[in-house]
């Protein structure tokens, strides 16, 4: 019987696990580990899922940065003709490096800065998801001081509740993103008269790892009523941005099809103009990738065994900050009895986790994939314990493309200065 994994073009043969067409065990001798490895085939797949459940009506999928920014990964995007959320002007420069087109990139963020601001309108982006009425007058500035108009839109926060991990939510009233729903109309009445600014949409993004799609038909509708308002008052939108959040399955979950995903919210959006835009983010890249590491000690103790391994929360934080799950696979399982594992890393914290409680039949020095680690794993890794970031890798068939080097330990120290 063929083994399932979540990452769809993950398989097992005689020579142990395979991404797409090549052994993760040849990628370990000759890149070493830690390394996340991601499958293009796979990335192509989910970005083509929801380009065929929107066919036939104005849309456009902007791949959330925020997600995996490696520019392998973001030219993969740009090529499939991807537009981009970003968060930060770094996100914005890495799409242009990637070769994505900033005339499809919409800028959300509750914090952009005048430089942000200024960079933005330079590189000539689609939309500003505009997230508070300081923001509208501090963006109305800028481009007045430019001779430049900003497109924007304003991120309503629908107060719906998306039924997920607290840290992830950002729809209710007690979230920091967007504009209270009941100041909306009076907002966009502003923004329609502040020079400088052209209102070109409405925005709403209710959290993230979403498996139920409730919650953001219930958004939707309140998103809808408001602009049939504006539109009687002569303010008519170009587009309607609905988010992104659509879940993984890491463990046990059961996530809808992005095309029964989305099937509830083209039901609503039957018969309007407007065009659709959508910001998936973990559901584009996170069972695309995998995070191999080596076994460096065991550890067998009264209570608990430890498998301490070469990856480390700074690799992968996900477990340390949300107890997220990932399925931790034995590349080469041996013919012996498992036994309960802690999966830890060398770090100094006692928060240094990366699983918990996993049954393994493994010795020092063979090599596990963590997977779905293609969201939020290398984009929120760190240095800390002075450790070198992982080198990426994307298979594509047979081929292997490193596309981030692993970092050596002097380019971490490279811009300080020891006192004279």
């Amino acid at each position: 019987m063929k083994q399932e994994f979540p990452v769809p073009t993950l398989s097992r043969d005689e020579r142990g696990l395979r991404l797409e067409g090549v052994a993760l065990a040849d990628i370990a001798a000759a890149h070493g580990t830690p390394t996340y490895v991601y499958s293009l085939a796979a990335l192509s797949a989910a970005f083509e899922a929801y380009r065929d459940a929107l066919a036939g009506r104005p849309a456009l999928v902007c791949y959330a940065v925020k997600a995996n920014s490696n520019l392998g990964v973001l030219s993969a995007f740009a090529r499939l003709g991807a537009g981009f959320d970003i968060v930060s002007g770094g996100e914005l420069a890495r799409v242009l490096a990637a070769g994505g087109n900033a005339a499809r990139v919409v800028f959300s963020g509750v914090g952009k800065s005048e430089a942000e601001m200024r960079q933005a309108l330079d590189a000539g982006i689609r939309c500003f998801n505009v997230e508070s009425a300081a923001e509208l007058d501090r963006l109305s500035a800028v481009a007045q001081q430019m001779g430049k108009v900003a497109p924007i839109a304003l991120r309503v926060n629908p107060d719906v509740d998306p039924k997920t991990h607290p840290y992830i939510s950002t729809g209710l009233r007690s979230n920091k993103f967007g504009v209270a729903f009941d100041e909306a109309l009076t907002l966009y009445r502003r923004a329609a008269a502040l020079p400088g600014l052209r209102v070109a949409g409405i925005g709403c993004h209710i959290g993230s790892q979403l498996l139920d799609g409730a919650p953001v038909v219930e958004a939707a509708e309140k998103v809808l009523g408001l602009v049939d308002r504006l539109a009687a008052e002569g303010i008519v939108l170009e587009h309607i941005d609905l988010g992104g959040g659509l879940g993984i399955r890491y463990r046990d979950e059961n996530p809808p099809a992005v095309a029964e995903y989305l099937a509830p919210l083209l039901s609503l959006l039957e018969g309007r103009r407007e065009e659709l835009l959508l910001e998936p983010g973990r559901s584009l890249v996170g069972n695309a990738g995998l995070l191999l590491t080596r076994i460096e000690y065991l550890k067998p103790g009264v209570e608990k065994n430890f498998a301490v391994v070469d990856a480390a929360m700074n690799d992968l934080a996900r477990p340390a900050l949300y107890d997220a799950w990932h399925d931790v696979v034995e590349v080469a399982p041996r013919a012996a009895a498992s036994r309960p594992y802690e999966i830890v890393g060398p770090i100094c914290e006692s928060g240094d986790f990366l699983a918990h409680d996993r049954e393994l039949a493994v010795e020092p020095g063979d090599l596990l994939a963590l997977l779905s680690a293609g969201a939020y794993g290398m984009a929120m890794s760190s240095n800390y314990n002075t450790r070198p970031r992982a080198a990426e890798l994307i298979v594509d068939g047979e081929r292997v493309h490193l596309a981030r080097a692993r970092e050596a330990v002097e380019q971490l120290y490279a811009g300080e200065r020891p006192l004279d």
